[in-house]
């Protein structure tokens, strides 16, 4: 791999001028590992890797949701975990791939060299996984964690220059090869390994093409957190730097959105504070799973509810159509809008029934329709088709973020409300706010003493 190393840690880490930290390495260098009180659940051991491992939560949750048989979906078995993660990663491999007629790359350990065999806290029962795969779960929480976190002794320096990549062509010799390295996975530096078989399976080329910066690395050097082009790297497929729908010109530069419906969805509290706005690609993915991103993490919220992703309602579409002639957020537009506003949702537009509208919307001549009376006046049925109430689910693998350390999702009962005023107010939460820039009325009820973290 050595022809690579530089092209990829450039494009991964930048060239930072005092090179990588020591912590910030250590804190990458952890492998995907189940949480041993939450079955379906990986665990985050230290801040930074969450742009890597909260998507694979994520398309994980898709598939043990979605894709299996069993009812109970908190519920697996060693066996079941090892083929849901193997499956997940396999399945974002293909997601990234540009052209099958270059084939996967898959990056591992040189011969001989796993760091499992010279960590000083690892036992001999644990340097034998080689050649006896055990599963992590069945491994005590001593013994599993350096395999996780551990790469003081193996160095950032160290860990380049002992990697090997393999290329495969098929996707069913994908699939083998990747559950063959499930231990690989799991183990030291394991998220690092796959996020460069992502990175060379879609092509380092491909990703400058498609990063708007590219002198940002898709690992921030001084901080350790992924960048939104990371992010939308594993969700898309593609590494877009900015969440809207499509591509916009900006003083003469194309900059890159995302172009089609994703599989699950992302949502940020970047978006209630107005630094940005996320398409409905990713707002209104095919499953109702979104990604949660607060200024330094991520987290995943999700529901069995598949009404949730179901076609749009009308007074869906009218509030988006509405909400695209309105890029400030304000909640009205200029009255001069109407009839655009109007001819967009096919609604009868003859100039003096827009003015008949107007006089209606606006009675004070304040020269603004309000988004709130607009809906009501042309879509008061509001049945959207998503049930009053229905049980929700918080997902935050960092251990510290959890109630005494111990990584589980967070139950509640969500309930989508219309756009009067609803008779139930919860608290004003992070959680609450990110979920808001997609349903505005949403309302929490969760069944802990406390609201669950985004941090």
């Amino acid at each position: 791999m050595s022809e690579l190393n530089k092209d990829v840690v450039d494009l991964v880490w930048g060239r930072p001028s005092s090179g990588v930290s020591v912590s910030i390495f250590r804190r990458w260098a952890q492998g995907f590992v189940f949480s041993e009180s939450e079955l379906t659940a990986l665990e985050q051991f230290e801040g930074g890797p969450c742009a890597v491992i909260a998507p694979i939560q994520a398309f994980l949750l898709k598939n043990v949701l979605f894709n299996r048989e069993s009812s109970n979906w908190r519920q697996m078995s060693e066996e079941e975990q090892k083929m849901a993660l193997c499956s997940t990663l396999s399945e974002i491999l293909e997601s990234v791939c540009s052209s099958t007629s270059t084939g996967f790359c898959l990056v591992t350990w040189a011969k001989g060299q796993s760091p499992h065999t010279s960590t000083q806290t690892i036992t001999q029962a644990q340097s034998q996984t080689q050649e006896m795969p055990e599963p992590a779960s069945s491994q005590p929480p001593q013994e599993q964690q350096p395999t996780a976190l551990a790469a003081e002794e193996l160095g950032f320096e160290q860990f380049h220059s002992v990697l090997h990549k393999r290329t495969v062509v098929s996707v069913a010799d994908l699939r083998e090869e990747v559950l063959s390295l499930y231990h690989t996975w799991r183990g030291c530096c394991g998220v690092l390994l796959f996020l460069y078989s992502v990175i060379l399976t879609k092509g380092i080329e491909n990703i400058r093409n498609e990063i708007q910066d590219t002198m940002e690395p898709l690992i921030d050097p001084v901080h350790g957190h992924g960048s939104q082009s990371l992010v939308n790297l594993l969700i898309t497929g593609h590494a877009v730097s900015n969440v809207w729908d499509g591509d916009r010109e900006c003083s003469g530069m194309k900059l890159q959105g995302i172009h089609k419906q994703a599989c699950v969805g992302f949502l940020t509290l970047m978006e209630s504070l107005r630094y940005c706005k996320v398409g409905a690609f990713l707002k209104s993915p095919k499953f109702p799973i979104w990604i949660l991103g607060s200024e330094t993490h991520l987290s995943v919220f999700f529901t069995k509810e598949m009404s949730l992703v179901g076609p749009e309602s009308p007074s869906e579409q009218a509030r988006r159509v509405f909400q695209s002639f309105d890029p400030e957020d304000n909640g009205f537009i200029p009255e001069s809008l109407l009839e655009d506003v109007m001819k967009a949702l096919d609604l009868v537009s003859e100039p003096e029934y827009v003015t008949l509208v107007k006089s209606k919307l606006d009675p004070e001549n304040l020269g603004i329709i309000l988004l709130g009376p607009f809906l009501l006046e042309f879509f008061p049925d509001q049945d959207s088709g998503i049930p009053d109430s229905f049980p929700v689910y918080h997902y935050n693998g960092l251990k510290q973020s959890n109630h005494k350390e111990r990584v589980e999702y967070v139950e509640g009962t969500a309930l989508v409300l219309g756009f009067e005023d609803p008779m139930v107010r919860t608290d004003d939460t992070p959680v609450k706010r990110c979920l808001q820039t997609k349903w505005p009325y949403i309302e929490l009820l969760w069944t802990t003493d406390r609201s669950p973290s985004l941090n």
